[in-house]
């Protein structure tokens, strides 16, 4: 059987034959999971304080999730998170192009704290909605920078969008439910 490296990988059928051989960047990939744990973790600290005293008690729509699911799938996400930044991260030969997607990545990041922040933190799910159309906007925009460096790093991605498409909608039906008349 035949290993490649990451950068080897042209589709999306091919990434599971990835055996990383990356002569001393094991740091890379350490460092580009981390930050994104540290975004969720961030996050969790304005989480968790109002699960049980505030959202526990919103109104939910039918399709919401159970609160154990939130927690692994975030953990999921934010590891092909940081195994795309770090496909990016290897890029060296294309410096600005890798720049200004490490730059969309590091924005889209920083809003999906600052979601936590305002959905959980301060109550808001109005606030929520606006938050998240523009995290959206960022995941899109960095996906579509991803995809003319590395499409393997862009199609990571797609799950984080999925999962805050459904979350938009979750967040839109909260406010929507729960607004003061």
């Amino acid at each position: 059987m035949r290993l490649y490296r990451i950068d080897q990988i042209e589709t999306v059928k091919d990434f599971g034959k990835i055996e990383v051989a990356m002569s001393g960047e094991y740091w890379k990939l350490i460092v580009s999971i981390l930050v994104c744990q540290g975004a969720g973790y961030v996050g969790s600290f304005f989480t968790i304080p109002s699960l049980s005293v505030w959202y526990e008690n919103l109104k939910k729509p039918f399709f919401n999730p159970p609160s154990w699911i939130f927690s692994p799938v975030w953990i999921s996400l934010f590891i092909l998170m940081g195994i795309s930044l770090f496909i990016i991260w290897r890029k060296s030969s294309l410096d600005e192009q890798v720049s200004t997607a490490i730059v969309l990545f590091t924005i889209q990041l920083a809003l999906n704290v600052l979601w936590s922040v305002t959905f959980f933190h301060f109550r808001s799910p109005l606030g929520g909605v606006v938050v998240i159309v523009f995290l959206w906007m960022a995941i899109f925009f960095t996906m579509w920078k991803f995809y003319f460096i590395d499409r393997i790093a862009a199609f990571l991605l797609v799950p984080y969008l999925s999962w805050v498409s459904f979350a938009g909608v979750l967040n839109t039906s909260l406010f929507l439910l729960n607004r003061k008349p």
